[in-house]
């Protein structure tokens, strides 16, 4: 089964590197420094940002329907990231040495499956959880800090 992945659009965020480090602590943001990679998974690019790079920490509502679902939370965005992945078939590299947790919602947004994998073999996972007729998309967290990867649908 196709699928397509997709990370955030990069329109949001980016007047938020604009901000003072006061303004985005009103926010509820925090300015970094990526001092390591892997460490620091951009929601936009799905890439780990490189040392030096500027990222911002945010809460962001990821699961906004009206569900015991919904779901908001953190998740990093590169300064640099201007484009939003979007690839068919095929996982980005930020899923590599991660253990995922894949999550299917129906179309109201409530959660029928989950499981955990591994980032390198999400594929199988992925086609059986979009195989079921009820799932309307898939959302992939890394399962160690449970922060919100992105999204997944049929293709």
């Amino acid at each position: 089964m196709a699928y397509r992945i997709t990370g955030l659009a990069a329109e949001p965020f980016g007047s938020l590197f604009a901000l003072s480090d006061e303004e985005l602590g009103e926010r509820g943001a925090r300015r970094y420094i990526a001092d390591e990679k892997p460490g620091f998974p951009c929601r936009i690019s799905l890439t780990d940002a490189e040392p030096g790079e500027r990222v911002i920490l945010l809460s962001y509502d990821h699961l906004p329907v009206h569900s015991p679902y919904r779901a908001r939370g953190p998740i990093f965005v590169r300064e640099a990231a201007t484009q939003a992945f979007d690839g068919v078939n095929t996982l980005p590299d930020v899923f590599q040495g991660r253990l995922l947790s894949i999550r299917a919602y129906d179309a109201g947004g409530m959660m029928l499956d989950a499981d955990v994998v591994e980032g390198a073999h999400a594929e199988p996972l992925i086609e059986k959880l979009l195989a079921r007729e009820d799932v309307d998309m898939l959302h992939v967290h890394y399962a160690r800090r449970g922060c919100y990867a992105c999204r997944v649908e049929r293709a």
